[in-house]
């Protein structure tokens, strides 16, 4: 009997696992901000306030009460957590929350600038590895990185990866791209390719900012691709573009109950997954700030949030008769970036028709049947 007669091999979405949580509602993915503060100022972020920004960082949750969550989120059968921010590593209590989950037996990822990686971090992650050490690369030159994080850390971001690569530390390395470095997109995408020890991720969309600063979106938008710029860097990459071509199916929606047509979370948020914001604000996801989708946890716990609220969100339905008309029939939803978060920044409302989503999933389709 040969190996091949015995072991099947299967993808991660496939794994008994994933319907098994579901069915048990067991939150397996906890996505925790540390702060909203950071040492780099991206003309593109949607949540970034200065490092030194007291009002924030009196606002964060402190290490007890991150303690009291991780305990909370392990009774619920938490396995991955997720640290991002702002920049994690300016919280000086860092290594002792890392060190906290990693305790509890759960997978620790990262989400880092790598700006402030040290000595000292590079031998904590050796001792101690992460899941994943993802790190964002804004430019491949120094006067690009410059213009986007609008500060000279260019050669510290680097210096940092070859130190983690030179003690066998694993990086994911991933960029967002936008009008400031599209023309340089293939050459950070090569050194990515090259460096990154797992496959790199690109995103082409610029989120609207969470606290909705009038200026600093004008500042986003002026940043954000045109579909058609979408379409042509989504093409560079044949595994993604053999991922979109996958869903290119036009999909029976007249099957559906009525009722699905128009509920408003179609993705995963909220069925083993949740996020917890620097202070204290339990969301589905980290974008999906409205009114109506969030639950302060300093005035409850994680327990009763995550038992109650999921299932809540979650059924809600579009009342706006142009979401309904446009996007509750429309067979290539799964092609487009509309969700109630993205519709909420956007425009303040949840179910609102956003016509630069649908342009880019109309041109993702047709580019797909070319």
């Amino acid at each position: 009997m040969g190996k091949s007669d015995y072991i099947k091999t299967i993808t991660v979405p496939e794994f008994q696992l994933w319907k098994t949580a579901e069915k048990a509602g067991t939150l397996l993915s906890l996505s925790l901000e540390l702060t909203a503060r950071c040492n780099n100022n991206c003309i593109h972020c949607y949540i970034n306030l200065s490092e030194n920004d007291e009002k924030a960082k009196n606002c964060e949750l402190s290490l007890q009460q991150i303690k009291k969550l991780i305990d909370e989120a392990e009774s619920l059968g938490t396995l991955w957590v997720l640290l991002s921010g702002g920049e994690p590593l300016l919280r000086e209590d860092f290594f002792d929350i890392y060190l906290y989950i990693k305790k509890k037996g759960m997978l620790v990822s990262v989400f880092t600038n790598a700006t402030l990686i040290n000595e000292t971090h590079i031998q904590f992650f050796k001792k101690y590895p992460p899941r994943a050490l993802e790190i964002t690369i804004y430019g491949i030159s120094e006067r690009i990185h410059k213009k986007i994080t609008r500060n000279a850390l260019f050669r510290k971001t680097m210096q940092a990866i070859d130190s983690l690569k030179a003690q066998a530390i694993p990086i994911t390395l991933k960029t967002v791209i936008m009008k400031s470095n599209l023309k340089e997109f293939e050459r950070i995408y090569r050194y990515c390719e090259k460096t990154s020890d797992k496959p790199i991720r690109f995103d082409p969309f610029l989120n609207l900012r969470y606290d909705r600063n009038p200026e600093k979106n004008k500042q986003i938008l002026s940043e954000r691709l045109t579909p058609d710029e979408i379409i042509a860097i989504e093409a560079f990459d044949q595994k993604r573009m053999s991922a979109i071509e996958s869903q290119c199916v036009s999909m029976n929606v007249s099957d559906l109950p009525s009722e699905n047509k128009s509920r408003l979370l179609r993705c995963s948020a909220g069925v083993n997954s949740c996020c917890i914001s620097y202070d204290g604000i339990f969301k589905l996801c980290n974008a999906l700030n409205h009114n109506d989708y969030i639950y302060d946890l300093k005035n409850g716990s994680l327990v009763d949030a995550w038992k109650k609220f999921p299932k809540i969100w979650r059924e809600k339905t579009a009342s706006n008769p142009e979401y309904i008309k446009k996007c509750a029939n429309c067979t290539i939803y799964n092609l487009c970036m509309a969700c109630p978060a993205n519709s909420d920044l956007e425009t303040g409302v949840p179910d609102a028709f956003v016509n630069y989503f649908c342009d880019v999933a109309n041109k993702r389709y047709n580019n797909s049947k070319k």
